[in-house]
């Protein structure tokens, strides 16, 4: 390891004790009753991206947000990590709700919708690319600098849907469990969250819950 990565390493590590020190200055106790028991009432689902700090954008603590990230924020029913974090964020810890967050300028989005050659990942992305020859036909109406941000926002509508779709999500449903999906985008230029309005409180909600929201990104996007 290099003097200069060495350096930098505890430069986190130094920001790390400053981080502690301050957030028991002001909470006093913070940590100890944290130790104690986690009752986050969120799951975030989002995309890994490093300008996409899922606690800092609702401005919640640490122990009020549950997270999964990773890249282009994709559920899909062959992810054992994906399920297995909302199994226990559902089955354990009884949180109220699961949302599914993309992001504009998504640089997994971008790949999938122009076929870039991006490594291992290609095979991840395989699932948006899913969702671009899904829509293909309305894609290629949108004008060329705001297809990125339509193909997110569309990928947050069919992620959150197939969150719906889980057997977690289904069971919990079926037991009478308050369980609530949305879909939400985020957006980079202006640090705001947009409500896609793809919202779910039960089985019968998704379809109709689906085509609402499919229809105002669409109308959003010609309108624009």
């Amino acid at each position: 390891m290099t003097t200069e990565t060495n350096q930098d390493l505890q430069d986190l590590l130094a920001k790390n004790k400053r981080w502690a020190a301050d957030t028991e200055a002001r909470e006093p106790g913070f940590f100890s009753r944290l130790l104690k028991q986690q009752t986050p009432q969120y799951l975030w689902i989002g995309c890994a991206d490093s300008r996409v700090p899922a606690n800092e954008l609702v401005d919640l603590l640490p122990g009020e947000l549950f997270v999964h990230r990773n890249v282009a924020n994709v559920v899909v029913h062959s992810d054992l990590n994906c399920l297995s974090v909302m199994q226990f964020a559902v089955d354990h810890l009884k949180v109220r709700h699961i949302i599914v967050v993309g992001h504009s300028n998504c640089g997994g989005v971008r790949a999938a919708l122009y076929d870039m050659r991006v490594g291992l990942v290609e095979n991840w992305i395989r699932h948006v690319q899913d969702v671009r020859h899904m829509h293909a036909e309305w894609l290629a109406t949108v004008p060329e600098a705001r297809r990125v941000d339509a193909l997110c926002e569309l990928n947050v509508l069919e992620q959150a849907r197939n969150a719906c779709h889980t057997t977690v999500v289904q069971d919990a449903w079926a037991r009478g469990q308050e369980i609530v999906v949305h879909g939400w985008v985020y957006g980079l230029h202006n640090g705001l969250l947009e409500d896609l309005a793809l919202t779910a409180a039960r089985a019968e909600d998704v379809d109709p819950a689906y085509r609402r929201a499919l229809l105002n990104v669409k109308a959003r996007y010609t309108a624009a």
